[in-house]
């Protein structure tokens, strides 16, 4: 405030700013936004979806039960971590998505052996969890100036916070990294053999590509992600979850969205779909299913979510929440059962609730100036179709 500016016009300010963040808010919960976020999108690149999925479950088909038949078997749970590097780059240039893949192998051996060595040394726990905080905000960064695409940061993190806890020897360490870094190796040797059958861009069908946001933005952006997950993870933590690393990535699934209305739909979709996943997944752990029959079902399920997840990200949840618990169950069964579905449900909504608050808190002019455009336009589709 300068010198010459009276004492209220800042107030002025300051109640005007409120005012339009709550304007803003107000328009996240019309009917037409709730409708919106359970809309069934068209998928013209299914194939490539497919292939994303079938990348996958090949490698997990290989890879799971080569580690449940080694002397290691207690190491599947971070195996089935770096199958997940297939999920990456679908949409990325002829002979780019063996780069693409590459690296995310590369981020998620280095989320595990980062967060392993930290509990390795012997950071407590909320020290782990400030640890993560950071690496939300890190991986953000890197997912979206590599342009890595969809899912983003969200798999680096769940393998950083699966890495999370008790590591009793620097050979843990070690044995943890490797598993991921074999397995992830493999699926990008999948990838890369099978890179033909992916359907390419053409001039009348380019690929979707997000544009790279300049780097101030990609900076505060993944300052506030860092903000948003350290809240909803030490909320969840001072409420006794086992798990406070899920809501974090619940405020990251949210929070790094492009566009408000876009965070809002992830938010509402996010919690609906991990509530009807959570009771699926409690329904086949409640049964106490053997190893194999776990691995059997996560290659099956790596498969569907990539068919369904592009329609509408509510109906990937579905399937998406039992294939996280189920990893984490074969990371560590001891500390696992059906009591990590009603705690993944609690974790997603407070990470949830969390990430699209302070994405209306922190959001700029332009941010709402879009946001109304959005409405206006669909209001304007609205009454031509009337």
């Amino acid at each position: 405030m300068s010198l010459s500016e009276p004492p209220h016009a800042a107030s002025a300010d300051s109640a005007a700013l409120a005012t339009r963040r709550l304007d803003a808010a107000r328009h996240l919960l019309k009917p037409h936004q709730i409708r919106e976020s359970w809309a069934l999108a068209a998928q013209p690149w299914q194939r490539n979806a497919a292939l994303a999925g079938l990348q996958a479950s090949l490698a997990a088909a290989i890879a799971l039960p080569l580690a449940l038949v080694s002397p290691w078997p207690h190491l599947v749970g971070f195996a089935s971590l770096g199958t997940l590097a297939a999920l990456f780059g679908r949409f990325a240039p002829q002979a780019g998505r063996g780069r693409i893949v590459l690296l995310c192998a590369m981020w998620l051996t280095v989320s595990v052996l980062a967060m392993s060595t930290a509990a390795w040394l012997g950071a407590p726990y909320p020290l782990q969890l400030a640890l993560l905080a950071l690496a939300c905000g890190l991986f953000f960064f890197v997912a979206n100036t590599g342009q890595y695409g969809p899912p983003g940061a969200l798999i680096f993190v769940f393998a950083a916070g699966a890495a999370m806890g008790h590591v009793a020897s620097w050979q843990e360490v070690v044995e943890r990294a490797t598993a991921t870094a074999l397995a992830a190796g493999l699926t990008w040797l999948i990838c890369v053999g099978t890179e033909a059958f992916r359907q390419q861009e053409t001039p009348e069908a380019p690929f979707p590509v997000e544009p790279v946001r300049p780097l101030d933005h990609r900076l505060i952006a993944a300052a506030r992600i860092t903000l948003g997950s350290a809240i909803a993870a030490f909320a969840a933590y001072a409420a006794g979850a086992a798990h406070p690393a899920w809501a974090a990535m619940g405020t990251v699934a949210v929070m790094q969205g492009t566009h408000l209305h876009i965070s809002m739909s992830r938010a509402m979709q996010r919690m609906s779909g991990t509530v009807v996943g959570a009771g699926l997944v409690w329904l086949i752990l409640s049964q106490e299913p053997s190893v194999w029959s776990v691995v059997a079902l996560l290659i099956f399920l790596q498969f569907a979510t990539e068919m369904i997840i592009g329609a509408n990200y509510a109906l990937g949840q579905i399937l998406v929440t039992p294939m996280a618990l189920l990893m984490s169950y074969l990371a560590a069964p001891g500390a696992a059962g059906t009591a990590m579905a009603p705690e993944r449900v609690f974790d997603t909504l407070v990470g949830a609730i969390i990430g699209i608050v302070l994405a209306v808190a922190c959001s700029t002019l332009d941010d709402r100036l879009y946001l109304a455009r959005h409405h206006a336009a669909r209001a304007d589709r609205g009454s031509a179709g009337r």
